[in-house]
C-alpha cells in the first residue's frame, strides 16, 4: 500500500564540510578524499574528492578537479569532471568540463570545451568495449 520513495541526494551546500583550506593558505600537491571540502585558499595540484567541492570566492585551483558535485565561486585553471556542477557569478573556469548537469549564473566565466552525458554509464560502456 505504501511505497518507500527514494530520496534525492542532499545538496552539497547542505552537507557537513569535513575539510577546510582557509584563505591565505597555499597547498602544493594533490588532494584526495571522500567527504566534502571547502577551499578558500589556493591549491596547485589535482583535486579528487568523492563527496564534493565548494570553491570559495577567493579560492583557486590550478589543476584538474574530479568529484561528484562542485560549486565554483572562485577560479579554476584546469579540467573539471563532476556529476553536478554549478559555476556562480563570481566563478571562473578555464578548462574543459565533463558533467551530467551544469548551472552557470549570469556573470560567470567559462572558457573550454563542454561534454554533457551520463558519466557513469558512458564510462562503464568504455570499460566493456
Amino acid at each position: 500500500m505504501f511505497k518507500k520513495t527514494k530520496q534525492a541526494p542532499t545538496a552539497i551546500d547542505q552537507q557537513e564540510i569535513s575539510t577546510l583550506i582557509g584563505e591565505g593558505f597555499v597547498l602544493n600537491g594533490d588532494i584526495t578524499g571522500q567527504s566534502v571540502i571547502r577551499i578558500d585558499g589556493k591549491i596547485v595540484g589535482q583535486v579528487k574528492v568523492g563527496g564534493g567541492i565548494i570553491l570559495g570566492e577567493k579560492g583557486s585551483i590550478v589543476g584538474d578537479i574530479e568529484t561528484t558535485s562542485a560549486i565554483i565561486y572562485g577560479s579554476v585553471k584546469g579540467n573539471v569532471k563532476a556529476k553536478q556542477l554549478e559555476i556562480k557569478k563570481t566563478g571562473e573556469v578555464n578548462g574543459d568540463i565533463k558533467t551530467e548537469t551544469l548551472e552557470i549564473e549570469f556573470g560567470a566565466q567559462y572558457n573550454g570545451k563542454l561534454e554533457m552525458k551520463q558519466l557513469i554509464k558512458s564510462e562503464e560502456k568504455e570499460l566493456q568495449d
